[in-house]
């Protein structure tokens, strides 16, 4: 079970540039990063509404979701921060130095997260090994930028 995660997981990440290249064209073809946003979001909120009508899940009532802490509904500001700026970014930056700067970026942010257990993480400190892993990351940046 664990290679199917993997795999799911892997195909996930190779469609972070994919969905940055076709935003940007979008951004192209309708004159402005924020409209192409907004499209990817509106067509990605039909496709989930599709498949969970479809999965028969139940709706959850408003008890429920006024059980959620009021920053668990900050996500889809974060999701419009970033499918934004990877529509206006990709073009300049290009896929690969895009990427780098993403996978720096998170992995910096998750060092953080998973250290002070924050938004619901299992602690794991940081330690040597863990930032040695980030500043390899961010070297890996500096050559994909350069060459």
């Amino acid at each position: 079970m664990i290679w199917l995660s993997v795999i799911i997981v892997l195909t996930a990440g190779a469609m972070l540039p994919m969905q940055a290249g076709v935003n940007a064209q979008l951004a192209r073809s309708g004159g402005h990063a924020l409209w192409a946003s907004g499209a990817s979001f509106f067509v990605g909120t039909l496709a989930l509404l599709i498949v969970y009508t479809g999965l028969r899940h139940p709706w959850p009532g408003i008890m429920q979701l006024k059980e959620a802490p009021y920053w668990a509904w900050t996500g889809g500001l974060m999701g419009a921060f970033f499918v934004t700026s990877m529509v206006f970014f990709a073009p300049r930056l290009g896929a690969t130095t895009l990427l780098a700067l993403v996978i720096a970026g998170q992995m910096s942010a998750s060092l953080v997260l998973d250290h002070f257990g924050a938004l619901g993480f299992n602690t794991q400190e940081i330690n040597i090994w863990r930032i040695v892993g980030v500043l390899l990351i961010a070297a890996g940046v500096v050559l994909v930028k350069k060459f």
